[in-house]
């Protein structure tokens, strides 16, 4: 037998790796060509089946708000959320926002959500107080909670389902729709030494804290945001809280008052809501419900997110270009403050039911919370001093 000579061993070798990887390519090119007509043929099959299911049909909104349009941080966060269900629905879900006053007054959001009149609010809860005294704690009181703890009650300590549960006698499902963490105390046209300085003190300043406020001395005001610029430049009222530096500024407040005043003892983490109609929700599909949950969750942290950035480089503008002069409430101030707050809370504890529920859950996180947070974000912030 004749054994083969090495070239003719690598020639043959080189024929076999040349039809190796002939074969090899041709396999990938139709791999690839089929997995490109598999995904082709998916897109198709699941634009039909969207047409085709009763799931697929269209909805538009109406989302009507307690603030000014675009306005930064508050106005703009119900304008988010419509965006973001608009891309994840795919245009399924159309909400249109309007601003205060463009089709309901800005304190008249949870009657038209209510009535139906429109599918969608976005507000503060502290505003119903008038119908539903335990709302205030769905908004913020008076040295309760912050930002983080708020969402932690809501969320994974059973405030959510309180909130729906008193919600729902006004046909209205109820989400956590933004928070601008700790406020400021206020501006203020005159100098605020002492619990006797508020005597007298008309203020704009809603829920819990404008009866504070009331037992103090002074008179609360309820007044919507467009319109306390000319109040306070005017003299109509003496003082305002609205939200902090950020907003502060774009409502030009430091041209109407001196005093720019902290911490916001009355809101030290509030919270907005949307409010949906409960037959506008029943109405949708179980896939743009969720869109919607998964929106206004997304909406609450980023107001929050916003806020926090914002906030600082506004308190610098304010007090470098605009010589607003911050300061701190004396700490005898926010002592009596706290002790009325008590006081105020204990009454309607006892003449409300559904008030005393509520802030037996609120009251008790607060205090679980606490316990966690001074060894963690206190004990932490003094180690940054």
């Amino acid at each position: 037998m004749k054994i083969p000579t090495p070239a003719i061993i690598l020639a043959l070798t080189a024929a076999v790796v040349s039809l190796f990887g002939l074969y090899t390519l041709e396999r990938a090119q139709n791999y690839q060509a089929s997995k490109q007509a598999d995904q082709q043929a998916g897109q198709q099959a699941s634009s039909d089946s969207l047409s085709a299911l009763p799931h697929a049909q269209h909805f538009e909104w109406k989302l009507v708000t307690s603030w000014p349009k675009h306005f930064p941080g508050l106005g703009a966060a119900p304008e988010r959320f419509a965006r973001q269900v608009e891309r994840m629905s795919g245009g399924r879900l159309v909400v249109r926002v309007y601003g205060a006053g463009e089709l309901v007054p800005a304190l008249g959001v949870f009657d038209a959500v209510s009535s139906g009149s429109v599918e969608m609010g976005h507000s503060g809860a502290y505003f119903w107080k008038g119908k539903i005294p335990a709302a205030q704690f769905f908004t913020s009181i008076p040295f309760g909670m912050n930002a983080q703890e708020m969402n932690g009650w809501l969320h994974y300590g059973g405030g959510l389902a309180l909130w729906r549960e008193i919600y729902q006698p006004f046909n209205l499902i109820p989400f956590a729709g933004g928070n601008t963490g700790v406020q400021m105390g206020g501006w203020f046209n005159r100098q605020i030494n002492s619990i006797e300085d508020l005597q007298g003190l008309k203020m704009r300043i809603p829920g819990l804290g404008g009866e504070v406020l009331n037992r103090a001395g002074g008179t609360a005001v309820a007044i919507p945001g467009g319109e306390l610029f000319t109040a306070l430049k005017t003299g109509v009222i003496d003082a305002t809280e609205w939200v902090g530096p950020y907003n502060d500024l774009a409502f030009g407040f430091y041209q109407a008052a001196k005093y720019l005043y902290y911490p916001g003892w009355h809101e030290p983490g509030s919270v907005l809501e949307f409010t949906v109609n409960q037959q506008a929700w029943d109405r949708l599909p179980a896939d743009l419900q969720a869109i919607v949950e998964v929106a206004t969750r997304e909406v609450n942290q980023d107001m929050l997110d916003e806020y926090t950035a914002r906030n600082n480089a506004a308190l610098v503008e304010l007090v470098e270009q605009h010589g607003v002069d911050v300061r701190a409430f004396p700490r005898e101030v926010t002592d009596k403050l706290r002790v009325i707050t008590r006081q105020v809370i204990a009454e309607q504890v006892q003449n409300d039911a559904q008030f005393a529920r509520v802030y037996q859950s609120f009251n008790a996180f607060q205090q679980q919370v606490e316990q966690y947070h001074r060894v963690s974000e206190v004990a932490n912030y003094q180690t940054r001093q």
